[in-house]
C-alpha cells in the first residue's frame, strides 16, 4: 500500500470514528432529554395553569429563571426595561447560539384539558397558542446544550432569551431595539403546532394601535343636538377603513375590535376606543397602508365633530427565515421522529378531531416528519424582527391534534395533557441537536450569515415598526 493510499484510508477511518462518536453523542442527548420528561411536563403545566398575559407573566418568568439558575446559567433579569424579560447563558466565547422562550397566554379564551368544549369561568385567559410548551422546550434544550458543551469541552455560548408578550406586545422587538442580539450568531426558534415540520415561511409584518375618540356627552333623547358621539367617530372610522379594503394590495389584512363604546344607550358616549391590526408581507407597504388608516381616523373625527388620538401598541417585521438552518432542523427532526400516541391519547385525539372544522391534516400525521414548508404564513410574530438581524431558523412540532388551529379551545385542551408534552419533547430534542450541529460546524454558521446578508439586500437598515415608544407594560390590564 502506498503512503498516499494509507493516508487516505486513515483519513476516512478517522471520519468514520468521528461520525460514529457524533451519532452516539446525539443518542445520549436524546436519552437524557427523555429522562427529563416529567420535569419538563411539570414546568409546562405549571405555566399552563398560570395562563398569564403579556408583560404580566411574573410567575411563569420566575419559574423559568429559577430553573435555569439552578442548572448553572448566568442570568440577566428585567432586560429592555421589561420586568418579565431575561437572558440566561452558559459557556464562553463564540459562536453564540440563542434560543427563544415565550410564555404568555391569550385573553378571552379558556378551556380544560378535556376533548370537549369546557370553559373555566374562573379563568379569563388560556394557552391557546401553546407558549407554555414553547418556553419549556427551549429551557430543556438550553440545559441539554449546556451539559454537552461542558462534557465535550466545546468552546461557545448557549443563550436563552425569555421573551414576554409575543401576543400583540412585541416583547422581542424591544430586546432587538436594545441591541441584545448584536453578538448572536444564530437563533433557533420553534412553535407549537399540529404537525412536525421545518419551515422557511415568511410571515406578515404587523402594526397595531388603539384609536381613541373624544366627544361630548348629553342625554341621547332630551339633548342629542348638544352631544358629539365618540362612538360615531369609531363607527365612521371603521366604515371608512372597510371601504379602504378594496383599494389596498390583496395580501393586506386589517382587523379590529371596539374596546370601548359607551355604557348606556341614553348617554351619548364622550369616549370610545377601537383596537386595530394592519398586516402586509412587506414593511414598507405596511407603512403606506397604515398612513391611510391614520388619515381615515382624522377624517372620521372631523366628520363627527370629535377628536382622535392613537397609541401604537406593537409592530413586527415579517419573518425572514434561514433556509440553511431550516435544513439542519429538518435533518434533526427526522432523527428525533414524530409523536406516538398511547391508547388513551388516541381516544382523546379522535374526540378532538371530530370537533375540528375542515382539518387539513389526518389523524396519524403526528407520527410523520413533513417536508420543509416554504409557503408563506398569514400570521405575524415578533420573531420576525430578530430574523432580519440574526440568521433564524424555525420549525413546528405536533403538540396539538392534527388539523387543530392555533388560538382555539382544542389547542388549549391538547396542550394541557400528555399529547402537548410529547410534542414538546420532540422540540426539546430537535433544538438541542440543531444547536450541536452549529457548534460543530462553523461553516454552517458562516453560510447562514451570508444567506441573511443576501436576502436583506444592500443598504438594509433595520427600523422597528413600533418606533421609540416604551414597552406597553399595561396593554393587557
Amino acid at each position: 500500500m502506498s503512503n498516499l493510499t494509507r493516508s487516505i484510508s486513515v483519513f476516512f477511518l478517522l471520519i468514520s470514528i468521528l461520525n460514529n462518536t457524533y451519532a452516539a453523542d446525539k443518542a445520549k442527548i436524546i436519552e437524557n432529554i427523555d429522562a427529563r420528561f416529567q420535569a419538563h411536563q411539570d414546568i409546562a403545566l405549571k405555566i399552563y395553569d398560570y395562563a398569564e398575559l403579556g408583560y404580566l407573566e411574573n410567575k411563569s418568568s420566575a419559574l423559568l429563571k429559577n430553573t435555569l439558575r439552578d442548572a448553572g446559567f448566568r442570568l440577566e433579569e428585567g432586560v429592555a426595561n421589561i420586568p418579565t424579560a431575561f437572558i440566561a447563558e452558559a459557556g464562553e466565547g463564540k459562536p453564540v447560539i440563542a434560543l427563544l422562550a415565550e410564555f404568555d397566554a391569550l385573553p378571552g379564551i379558556t378551556q380544560s384539558a378535556d376533548p370537549f368544549r369546557n370553559e373555566i369561568p374562573a379563568k379569563a385567559s388560556g394557552h391557546a397558542c401553546g407558549h407554555h410548551l414553547f418556553g419549556t422546550a427551549s429551557l430543556g434544550a438550553a440545559i441539554a446544550i449546556k451539559e454537552w458543551l461542558e462534557k465535550n469541552n466545546v468552546k461557545g455560548t448557549v443563550r436563552l432569551y425569555g421573551t414576554p408578550a409575543e401576543e400583540g406586545g412585541s416583547g422581542k422587538v424591544y430586546m432587538v431595539r436594545e441591541g441584545l442580539f448584536k453578538d448572536v450568531d444564530t437563533v433557533l426558534s420553534w412553535h407549537p403546532g399540529s404537525e412536525n415540520v421545518a419551515t422557511v415561511k415568511p410571515s406578515l409584518a404587523n402594526r397595531s394601535a388603539k384609536f381613541r375618540f373624544h366627544g361630548v356627552s348629553a342625554h341621547a333623547a332630551a339633548a342629542p343636538h348638544k352631544a358629539r358621539s365618540a362612538l360615531d367617530g369609531v363607527e365612521a372610522f371603521n366604515n371608512m377603513v372597510n371601504l379602504l379594503r378594496e383599494h389596498v394590495p390583496q395580501e393586506t389584512r386589517i382587523h379590529y375590535v371596539i374596546t370601548e363604546g359607551g355604557h348606556a344607550p341614553n348617554v351619548v358616549p364622550d369616549f370610545a376606543e377601537v383596537y386595530y391590526y394592519v398586516r402586509h408581507p412587506f414593511a414598507e407597504n405596511l407603512k403606506s397602508i397604515w398612513s391611510r388608516v391614520e388619515q381615515a381616523a382624522k377624517g372620521a373625527a372631523m366628520g363627527t365633530g370629535t377628536t382622535v388620538d392613537w397609541e401604537i401598541i406593537h409592530g413586527n417585521h415579517s419573518m425572514l427565515p434561514s433556509k440553511i438552518i431550516a435544513t439542519v432542523m429538518d435533518k434533526n427532526l427526522k432523527i428525533v421522529g414524530g409523536v406516538a400516541y398511547s391508547k388513551k391519547e388516541q381516544e382523546f385525539a379522535e374526540k378532538i378531531y371530530l370537533t375540528l372544522n375542515s382539518p387539513e391534516l389526518a389523524l396519524g400525521s403526528e407520527k410523520i416528519i413533513q417536508p420543509i414548508k416554504y409557503k408563506g404564513s398569514m400570521g405575524s410574530t415578533d420573531v420576525g424582527d430578530i430574523s432580519w438581524n440574526v440568521p433564524t431558523g424555525e420549525f413546528r412540532s405536533a403538540t396539538w391534534v392534527p388539523g387543530t388551529s392555533a388560538h382555539s379551545w382544542q389547542a388549549i385542551a391538547a396542550g394541557g395533557m400528555s399529547i402537548g408534552v410529547k410534542g414538546m419533547q420532540v422540540s426539546v430534542k430537535t433544538l438541542a441537536l440543531t444547536a450541536i450541529d452549529l457548534f460543530e460546524n462553523a461553516e454552517l454558521v458562516k453560510k447562514a450569515k451570508a444567506e441573511l446578508q443576501k436576502r436583506r439586500g444592500k443598504g438594509f437598515k433595520y427600523e422597528p415598526l413600533l418606533g421609540d415608544r416604551a414597552p406597553p407594560l399595561d396593554y393587557r390590564k
